[in-house]
């Protein structure tokens, strides 16, 4: 593929408005390779050389290497970089020297497993061990397969739901697996922050206390995608040290990264036309050009709602290439997922929109070309969906489409800071106290507690212990600790990819049939009434929703619309954990209660994004205990605002605003993770302030890193706002599409002077 003449060619369509405003050569790279301390077994040295794997890349013959020695191996390394081979290696070393060994590989997602299954047979069959020492356990297993599986698989692959609530709650079914656990593989670690890390940290520990039951100590070797702090996260999720390799080996071929930015259309509101245009334009494009692509979208609506726009415009400009395109992501059967990878690798389809339950390593093949519709949250993420074009030694082309808000925007106008800035924190909190009880629950179901268990859960177990007592839930006896006999096998109810462990229930009205599951964090902002709800392409409007008993019920429907929902949010603080002086404000980190009510919902044309009605709404209101940073406003800042006749009220919030839409910008985070609320006189200080929280129960550690980097927050913020084009404030600076004010007030010169004064830059002009 020529990348440079197809660019060339975009430029010359009928369409095209200067769309590029940035392209990044990422040059081809030699591979590095590294040596074993000892050699391999003859065996699998003999089968890694036929399928031409070696020599070994650096990094993988150093995490061997270390692998080896006893430790607990890191790779953080680039997408499509050999990581598979840094712990089948050891694995499959240990099964032919140790025939009683036995390995746990966890996968994010069901998909990533079954693709792993194969590879690992492929490699393995038939000289270094038979088919059926590699098993999936997982939601999709028959139950006839089950009992085999435990006694017979070697190696088995499953995720961490089915770890917590099928492996772990059964582990006498388990024994032989644990008492021979030899090691335990952590793919995709990256994939673990936020609640779903905590989580998996909560499960990791119950599963080192089983197999102490068990008389095992298992090595970890985990994998990721490059981030700030690979150590770090590895022994958060498992409480254990680890050695970090992260000096990349591998070769690659070059590729084009185009940030493209749809043009405005609206030039004092400085609105663009709809990235969702573009990502159907570019995709269009690529595929008539014969370019095999991959079109990722953030939500699962907007993959369907490319995927038909695509489909119909193939339809009318070459019906063959229409039937050779498909949608893909979770909510989906598993057989339906197997089908399009299957179609995806073969080449039988040209390209696929899909959200990021393909940015994960799964083997789709040679692919010449990724779309990214927006920036997916994080840098990590942005190199794993556009690193899945161009796999080998192949060129390939990649675009970043910025979509209209601060976070996007910041990047198409200061390309440099994406590609010259160091990666994220991924965040994990395994002290967070409601994901930590929820496991402490399955723990004392697992097997009873008692002080021991320090070891896995740290200082705060016998605080959390106290309150589980105090609430009832678990009983002392003889120094141990039981769960009461009205606990049945607490797993069952928790949802470890949700700080709730309640999901709700989206049912056909038409036909009775159950669409998906829904977890209740988004359930109230997803599917109330009047919401439009994409399932598999079609549209259902939501016409019932029972909040006793977590159901929600669906009507097929043909609306050329999509809803997004409108919130009010309170706060009120409970404790101070931490304060700080900066130069001109104090800043506090501490435990506050959020109260979010849905207050209600836009509907939003399908393909322009432009707002075409709103409807109110009216449900209970939810409440959840977080973690916040909060700041004092500088009282010269108000003295100017009012100088200068702009609205004090309109300035914190636009701040606030834009604050929230930055703040991923140095946490590895999505906009949906964190929320704020901005007032002129907070009940709880008497003051001028800004919060921002943790959206999730307990919190993840987000507000943390903010009040961490609290300067560097407030100066990107700053040249948002300064840098926008538009004259009062749009969707790209100060504009919030979740606002339950419908965006007022807002003050966007008022913003940019209370940030100069947090950031000391107006000194000089109020001395003067």
């Amino acid at each position: 593929m020529d990348a440079s003449a197809f660019l060339q060619y975009l430029t010359t369509l009928p369409g095209y408005s200067d769309q590029i405003v940035h392209v990044e050569h990422i040059p081809s790279r030699k591979a590095t390779n590294g040596k074993l301390d000892t050699e391999l077994p003859v065996a699998l040295h003999d089968r890694l050389s036929e399928r031409g794997l070696l020599p070994l890349y650096h990094h993988q013959a150093e995490a061997i290497n270390h692998s080896r020695r006893g430790q607990h191996v890191m790779v953080a390394t680039s997408s499509a970089s050999g990581k598979t081979l840094c712990y089948n290696i050891p694995v499959l070393e240990a099964l032919l020297t140790l025939p009683e060994s036995r390995a746990l590989y966890l996968f994010p997602t069901k998909a990533l497993a079954q693709d792993q299954l194969r590879s690992l047979r492929e490699l393995a069959y038939p000289d270094l061990a038979a088919a059926t020492d590699f098993s999936t356990y997982d939601g999709d297993t028959q139950p006839i397969e089950r009992a085999d599986i435990r006694k017979e698989a070697r190696v088995v692959l499953t995720n961490p739901d089915m770890l917590h609530v099928g492996i772990m709650p059964n582990h006498q079914q388990w024994s032989r697996l644990l008492r021979n656990l030899r090691y335990v593989v952590v793919d995709e670690a990256h994939v673990y922050r936020g609640v779903f890390g905590s989580h998996l940290a909560g499960i990791l520990r119950r599963l080192r206390r089983l197999c102490r039951l068990y008389d095992s100590k298992p090595q970890f070797i985990c994998s990721s995608a490059t981030v700030a702090n690979p150590g770090e996260l590895a022994e958060k999720l498992t409480g254990l040290p680890f050695k970090v390799v992260n000096k990349d080996g591998s070769p690659h071929g070059g590729k084009e990264f185009v940030f493209w930015n749809p043009p405005i259309i609206d030039i004092a509101k400085s609105s663009r036309r709809s990235a969702n245009t573009e990502a159907t334009n570019l995709f269009t494009e690529l595929l008539t050009q014969g370019i095999r692509s991959l079109t990722f979208a953030r939500t699962r609506r907007l993959t369907e709602i490319i995927y038909v726009y695509s489909r119909n415009r193939l339809a009318t400009a070459d019906p063959e290439l229409a039937g050779r395109i498909k949608p893909y992501r979770a909510g989906y059967l598993p057989a339906e997922r197997r089908q399009i990878e299957q179609e995806l690798f073969s080449g039988q389809l040209l390209g696929v929109v899909a959200t990021t339950a393909l940015e994960l390593g799964i083997d789709i093949g040679g692919l010449d070309a990724t779309v990214l519709t927006g920036y997916p949250g994080s840098i990590a993420s942005t190199w794993q969906q556009a690193g899945r074009s161009g796999r080998g030694k192949d060129s390939s082309l990649s675009f970043l489409i910025g979509l209209d808000n601060p976070l996007d925007q910041y990047f198409m106008r200061h390309p440099d800071f994406f590609f010259q800035k160091n990666f994220e924190n991924a965040l994990v909190n395994p002290d967070n106290p409601y994901i930590n009880r929820a496991h402490l629950l399955c723990a004392a179901w697992e097997l009873p507690l008692s002080t021991q268990d320090e070891e896995f859960f740290g200082s705060v177990l016998n605080r959390e212990v106290a309150e589980l007592e105090k609430r009832g839930v678990l009983r002392q006896r003889r120094n141990k600790w039981y769960l009461t006999p009205s606990i049945a096998r607490p797993s069952r109810s928790i949802n470890i990819r949700s700080a709730s462990g309640d999901n709700y229930s989206i049912f056909d009205a038409s036909s009775g049939s159950l669409l998906e599951a829904v977890d209740e964090n988004t359930a109230f902002f997803e599917i109330y009434p009047g919401a439009i709800y994409l399932h598999q392409g079609e549209s259902y409007l939501i016409t019932e929703m029972e909040p006793a008993t977590r159901t929600a019920y669906a009507s097929p429907t043909d609306v050329d619309y999509y809803t997004q929902g409108k919130e009010l949010t309170d706060l009120q603080i409970i404790k101070v954990r931490r304060e700080k002086r900066t130069r001109k404000a104090r800043v506090y980190l501490g435990d506050v209660e959020v109260t979010t009510s849905l207050v209600g919902f836009r509907k939003k044309a399908q393909y322009t994004d432009e707002v075409i009605g709103e409807e109110p709404l009216e449900l209970p209101p939810q409440h959840f205990p977080t973690v916040a940073l909060w700041f004092d406003i500088p009282v010269k800042a108000i003295d100017w605002i009012e100088q200068e006749n702009l609205d004090s009220a309109g300035g914190l919030h636009a701040a606030e605003h834009a604050a929230i839409s930055i703040l991923p910008l140095f946490a590895l985070c999505d906009r949906n993770d964190i929320g704020g609320v901005s007032t002129l006189l907070h009940p709880d200080t008497g003051r001028a302030q800004i919060f921002i929280y943790d959206a999730h129960p307990g919190g993840i550690g987000i507000a943390e890193k903010g009040y961490e980097l609290i300067t560097h927050l407030w100066d990107a913020t700053l040249k948002t706002i300064t840098e926008c084009p538009c004259t009062e404030g749009c969707p790209s600076c100060i504009q919030s599409p979740k606002c339950g004010n419908n965006n007022k007030p807002l003050d966007k010169e008022a913003a940019r002077i209370l940030l100069e004064e947090l950031l000391f830059q107006r000194l000089e002009e109020y001395e003067q």
